[in-house]
């Protein structure tokens, strides 16, 4: 079925990209960032194209008016996501390693970014030199600095990891979106043609990779129907809300996600283990609920057979550093139109 959404979506991304940019050709570089510094500097009447767009009838709404355009930003992924992968910092052998995927998916609010990145950081700087992260966006701000974050960015990255971790390494997955009643994340960076990834989708991509030992959070709506297809041994999945209930905190007034704040900045902050991590926001997050009289989210967990020994194997030979505090990311540059909400 995605084979052929693929091929639909590139030819629709090719008739895309011919409307947005007629005659223009990307300009070879040798490094992603400069790819597209390299591509807007020599071309200045493509990286302004978007300032003339003045609706969202394209979809444009989130792109910026100054920066790469959706060609360069395409072009530019294969070698953002080599780079990415290059700065992980090397392996500490002896022991297992914890190599963090954070995947922020929609690109029209700062709260996924803020988390996405958040962790990033925090795991590097908390939990020292066996933690490892990298950063999947989709942001306006982040364009030019982090790779995309898409369904095939994720199965690159992954494919990646594959190469460099040992078979006691641990994989983490943070995927941050709104999620849909049909449990599926939403994967948006207008006007870009992204595949949304779903709970059975999640679960295929990471049957393709040989990783034994996984942490999978989802933090979106409606999350808990994930954890059906990615409950196995060796995977523990946390879930900021049941099947069939909403989670809060996301918006574009929102600098974190309820779960976001309660489980990464609060409780990750007390404590090394992620279960009882989880138990802390989860009556964190019962607390606020009540007090703002929401219908509960009710958090969903669950622990896969040797996972909690292998994750303690983990934590043996770390010493937390201090709580990081959070601070969110850098605004987005000026877009063509004001953000709208979902």
């Amino acid at each position: 079925m995605r084979t052929a959404l693929t091929a639909l979506l590139a030819f629709a991304a090719g008739v895309l990209l011919m409307l947005w940019l007629p005659g223009h050709a990307p300009a070879p570089a040798t490094d992603a960032t400069n790819a597209i510094a390299t591509a807007a500097t020599d071309n200045p009447a493509t990286a302004s194209s978007v300032a003339d767009i003045g609706d969202d009838s394209d979809g444009s709404a989130n792109w910026p008016d100054q920066g790469p355009t959706p060609e360069q930003v395409l072009y530019a992924q294969p070698q953002m996501l080599r780079d990415a992968l290059a700065k992980l910092g090397p392996r500490v052998s002896g022991k297992p390693n914890l190599y963090l995927v954070a995947f922020a998916g929609d690109g029209s609010e700062d709260v996924f970014r803020n988390e996405a990145e958040y962790a990033a950081r925090m795991f590097r700087q908390r939990f020292g030199a066996s933690a490892h992260a990298l950063v999947l966006e989709n942001n306006p701000a982040s364009l030019a600095t982090h790779p995309l974050a898409s369904w095939s960015n994720l199965e690159r990255a992954l494919d990646g990891l594959a190469k460099v971790m040992q078979p006691d390494d641990i994989l983490m997955l943070y995927m941050a979106s709104h999620g849909s009643e049909d449990h599926e994340l939403l994967v948006d960076m207008d006007p870009l043609p992204l595949d949304q990834i779903g709970a059975q989708d999640l679960a295929d991509i990471l049957k393709e990779h040989p990783f034994k030992w996984k942490v999978v959070v989802v933090n979106a709506c409606y999350s808990g129907g994930f954890i059906p297809p990615l409950a196995g041994d060796g995977t523990l999945v946390l879930t900021a809300a049941r099947s069939d209930r909403s989670s809060f905190g996301c918006g574009s007034e929102s600098e974190l996600t309820y779960f976001g704040h309660a489980w990464l900045v609060d409780a990750l902050n007390r404590t090394d283990n992620f279960v009882d991590a989880f138990a802390q926001a989860k009556a964190e997050i019962a607390q606020w609920e009540q007090r703002d009289k929401l219908t509960p989210s009710e958090p969903q967990s669950h622990v896969g057979k040797g996972i909690a020994a292998q994750l303690d194997a983990w934590r043996k030979g770390i010493a937390a550093g201090p709580a990081v505090p959070f601070a969110p990311a850098a605004p987005a540059p000026a877009t063509s139109a004001a953000t709208t909400t979902r």
